[in-house]
């Protein structure tokens, strides 16, 4: 039996929320979804989360805020932005803040779940990889 794993995706847009949600459930992972960075800080899925898909531009806390956020409270779950203003600067900035993953709106679904699927192999509970 393989173990589902807990994808929490935050997003303010709520299309994007259910379309996302709809995908990785349909690849068997147990999907969260949160409009915003704070709802996701304060629930319980912080601490379950496999991998944390943020959008870069929420209105009040970004997703590099979200990031800087849970490395500063020691959660080491993989982090892969999506953001609809993807421009060189937004993408250097990513990579070095340490993103396992960046995609532009709109994105295509196989890439995002072929990356989905790699962090996932590498990241393994109980790891602080």
């Amino acid at each position: 039996m393989v173990l589902s794993n807990t994808i929490s995706v935050v997003d303010d847009d709520p299309s994007i929320r259910v379309a996302l949600n709809n995908l990785l459930k349909s690849q068997g992972h147990i999907v969260h979804t949160f409009a915003s960075a704070e709802e996701f800080l304060e629930s319980s899925q912080l601490n379950s989360t496999s991998c944390v898909i943020a959008d870069v531009q929420m209105p009040t806390m970004s997703g590099f805020e979200l990031l800087e956020q849970m490395r500063a409270q020691g959660h080491a779950a993989p982090f892969i932005l999506i953001t609809a203003f993807a421009d060189d600067r937004t993408r250097a900035r990513a990579l070095s803040a340490g993103v396992t993953g960046f995609f532009a709106k709109p994105f295509p679904a196989p890439e995002l779940m072929a990356c989905v699927d790699e962090v996932l192999r590498e990241h393994r509970p109980g790891t602080n990889a």
